[in-house]
């Protein structure tokens, strides 16, 4: 079964097969038991996109048999024939990328140069693993008897689930299933419900590049469905291990749900990032990272810069700064030419911030610009810049969400990792020092996952992403988040005397 979809896709997209409305099971694609579909929103128009399946338990425990049915084909495969098909997989993306950045446009409301460059970024997770898939070693290990040898093997987990968020929804669906497929899992995955669409068009380029059926499965359901769909897939014991993307308090529910079983997680969290700005740092270099730590999909990465801490000596020169290239951002829907910031995703994004707005005032805060919901209504809301932030507020102890940039000042170098580490998340931290000694003191004493360093900037499928404290356990990218999908298994080989 299938639904119109919204005029919005339809009036500028190519490839109208990408515009799949149902979910992907067992390599075709399917309803709910009950025929039950919930809408899809353009966030910056309100305008119905489109009506998607409202899987639950049942559909889910499905799509868990037909990853455990093909499980074993996949994984006996050579890790260059799988690398062949991701690298497959990632060319037809490349293909598709403004018909992929269209839908993921629609639906999340960033601008669309913005999704085309996470579209772009989604397919090279596929590329990076389809090569480090083929680099998966074991060990020889010496042995304390002459007869005997120590093998060490590396394997894939199993049939695992996978939940994704609705900010980066192509780059969070790659991310997992590059490495899942690469390691030899079979993947069944929840995306996040405002944003279906971009998730079942990966699917159809997966299916075209050569996935086999049930090694990728896409569930969707509304926001009442996650959680008998998050259940089925910490509570089935053929899901050996469970990758969320999302807050702290879901992450944490998760994790309780997956004990009974003793699954693996791989939890990307919440963030509360700290935004270091020296004395000694160029005050236009920090401004241009503001705007890819903070204003960057309005605000709504759980990389953004949440806690701005200037140094007392450029604190008048970076507010001046950021405040002339703050007042000149464009706002708007993503299809309008030269909007650098789109809505928030709905109007709950919407009310939190202007909670933390006014709790900021409330707490002491100034606003120098912006502070308001944006003229054109909907969930579009004013680039903001607020000096006095309160270690007391809300800003400081959760994450805002949205284009709020909070500034506090501060006077030592002792102080700033103070308050850098005054936060139960631990994701990324930014720091802007020309300072050898400063940067590397610093980086070494911020109680974080990740530093970035004189830039606004730290995701790369090279390099691994993951937090520390309450923002997350494991890594996704790099050589590293391949072995999240894998499991250990040691041979001790004997005889070898006779």
């Amino acid at each position: 079964m299938t639904t119109a979809i919204g005029d919005v896709i339809t009036s500028r997209i190519q490839d109208r097969t990408l515009l799949r409305t149902d979910a992907f099971v067992d390599g075709g694609w399917v309803g709910s038991d009950s025929g039950a579909r919930f809408p899809v929103l353009d966030p910056g128009t309100g305008e119905l996109l489109a009506e998607v399946p409202r899987l639950g338990r049942a559909e889910t425990a499905r799509a868990i048999e037909a990853a455990r049915l093909a499980l074993p084909g996949w994984r006996a495969r050579t890790a260059v024939d799988r690398s062949g098909i991701l690298r497959r997989w990632a060319d037809l993306i490349r293909s598709h990328v403004d018909d992929i950045a269209t839908i993921l446009t629609a639906e999340q409301g960033k601008p669309f140069p913005e999704a085309c460059g996470e579209v772009l970024y989604s397919a090279a997770f596929l590329d990076w693993f389809a090569e480090e898939g083929r680099r998966v070693y074991g060990d020889v290990i010496p042995s304390n008897s002459a007869a005997e040898r120590i093998i060490v093997l590396k394997q894939s987990v199993g049939v695992v689930g996978g939940i994704t968020p609705w900010n980066l929804p192509a780059a969070m669906i790659t991310r997992k299933a590059a490495p899942a497929l690469a390691a030899g899992c079979a993947l069944v995955l929840k995306p996040a419900e405002q944003t279906p669409l971009t998730a079942l068009a990966l699917a159809e380029l997966g299916l075209r590049a050569g996935v086999p059926p049930g090694v990728l499965n896409i569930v969707t359901g509304a926001a009442e469905d996650a959680p008998e769909i998050g259940r089925e897939l910490t509570d089935n014991p053929v899901v050996r291990k469970l990758s969320f993307t999302g807050s702290t308090e879901v992450g944490r529910l998760l994790m309780r749900q997956c004990a009974d079983g003793i699954k693996k997680v791989s939890l990307e969290l919440g963030g509360n990032a700290a935004f270091i700005v020296f004395d000694d740092a160029d005050p236009e270099l920090a401004v241009e990272g503001i705007f890819s730590a903070k204003y960057r999909n309005a605000g709504q990465i759980c990389t953004a810069a949440n806690r701005i801490l200037v140094q007392d000596g450029i604190l008048e020169r970076f507010t001046e700064a950021l405040l002339r290239r703050t007042r000149a951002v464009r706002v708007g829907t993503g299809f309008t030419d030269g909007v650098e910031m789109g809505p928030l995703i709905d109007d709950q994004g919407l009310r939190k911030v202007q909670r933390h707005v006014a709790d900021l005032v409330e707490h002491g805060g100034q606003v120098l610009t912006g502070g308001r919901p944006d003229e054109r209504g909907g969930t579009f809301f004013e680039p903001t810049v607020i000096t006095g932030l309160s270690t007391e507020s809300l800003a400081w102890r959760e994450e805002t969400f949205g284009p709020v940039a909070a500034i506090r000042s501060f006077a030592t170098e002792d102080e700033a990792i103070t308050l850098a580490n005054d936060s139960e998340y631990g994701l990324v931290a930014y720091l802007y020092s020309h300072n050898l000694g400063r940067i590397w003191r610093t980086a070494e004493a911020i109680e974080t996952g990740m530093i970035a360093v004189n830039t606004g900037r730290v995701s790369g499928e090279q390099a691994p992403f993951g937090g520390i404290k309450q923002s997350g356990i494991g890594r996704e990218g790099s050589k590293y988040g391949l072995d999240e999908w894998l499991e250990i298994k040691y041979l001790n080989l004997a005889g070898l005397d006779r």
